[in-house]
């Protein structure tokens, strides 16, 4: 379907980078302002709410192109549905998501197989 594309792996484990450490500050760093640091200072509403909704969306952005290169590197790499179901997985698990990261730097320095 799609043409093989040495960058698109690349690519790919950029954006599986990214998107794990947005998504870790989201968890770790936005939703805490917004919940937890009320309880021990001053913050107004305006900066607790604009913490999760910049972080969310710039999250929520990198999990949409994540999901789509995923499916263009399944049909490209003729990958197993297993290993697209792992990174699915390990993609929304904070930590656990940067495995996707180092899976594909292995992959690319073993000539994508």
């Amino acid at each position: 379907m799609f043409q093989k594309n040495d960058n698109m792996l690349k690519i790919f484990r950029f954006v599986a980078l990214w998107e794990a450490i947005s998504t870790i500050v989201l968890f770790f760093i936005a939703m805490p302002i917004k919940y937890a640091l009320p309880y021990f200072m001053d913050v107004p509403e305006d900066i607790r709410n604009g913490s999760v909704r910049i972080a969310g969306s710039i999250h929520g952005f990198l999990v949409v192109i994540f999901v789509i290169l995923l499916i263009m590197c399944w049909q490209t790499f003729n990958w197993k549905f297993s290993r697209v179901i792992k990174y699915f997985v390990a993609s929304l698990i904070p930590i656990v998501s940067f495995w996707v990261e180092i899976d594909l730097k292995k992959i690319i320095d073993n000539n994508y197989k």
